[in-house]
């Protein structure tokens, strides 16, 4: 099993510590001021920030995270009067990740999953779900992937998109959840891709 160091301490954050510890991961909390501890320790590390503080936030974590592999599960978005995502404030946010973090590893993944408790639960919709993996560096997909099955995740639900320039593709979806929350009402639902 991995240390895990969980950078940030919201919702998402509070639902991954908990499954992966449960997995039998050693997980590390890094709230505020523990970012640079929980970064330094962790054998793998999960970007679990707001997305509009994570370029800034992990950008002063270059040096403990150098070498690792960052799980970026963020999406960065501006919000509309409904709270909801009304654009990206970047193109791609996992690509300008790994634009300041040039020695870690990142990959994304579970960013098209809410709310937080379904990352760790994907089993509890009707239609399985899928993720997507965007990222550079083959075997930290792998780790990545291994993780995700450690929370339920069936690996033919893992769907590698390729390097991290394609996670532009699963960042834009949240674009679309104000509108399925419109047609569906506040229900849980993530991508699921039939084939």
């Amino acid at each position: 099993m991995s240390v895990i160091g969980m950078l940030g301490a919201g919702n998402v954050a509070r639902a991954l510590a908990s499954a992966l510890s449960a997995a039998g991961h050693d997980v590390i909390v890094g709230t505020r001021d523990r970012l640079e501890s929980a970064a330094a320790s962790a054998e793998i590390a999960v970007n679990a920030l707001p997305g509009a503080v994570s370029v800034e936030v992990l950008e002063r974590l270059r040096l403990p995270l150098a070498g690792k592999v960052l799980v970026d599960v963020a999406n960065a978005v501006e919000q509309g009067p409904d709270g909801f995502a009304s654009g990206l404030l970047y193109r791609n946010l996992a690509q300008e990740i790994q634009h300041v973090l040039p020695d870690t590893r990142v990959v994304k993944a579970l960013n098209t999953v809410g709310p937080a408790p379904l990352m760790v639960a994907p089993a509890s919709l009707a239609v399985p779900p899928s993720t997507f993996l965007c990222g550079d560096d083959t075997d930290a997909k792998i780790a990545v992937a291994g993780l995700l099955t450690d929370l339920g995740w069936a690996p033919q639900r893992i769907i590698d998109l390729g390097g991290v320039a394609n996670a532009w593709w699963p960042e834009s979806f949240v674009l679309m959840v104000r509108p399925l929350i419109a047609a569906l009402g506040p229900i849980p639902f993530a991508l699921a891709i039939a084939h």
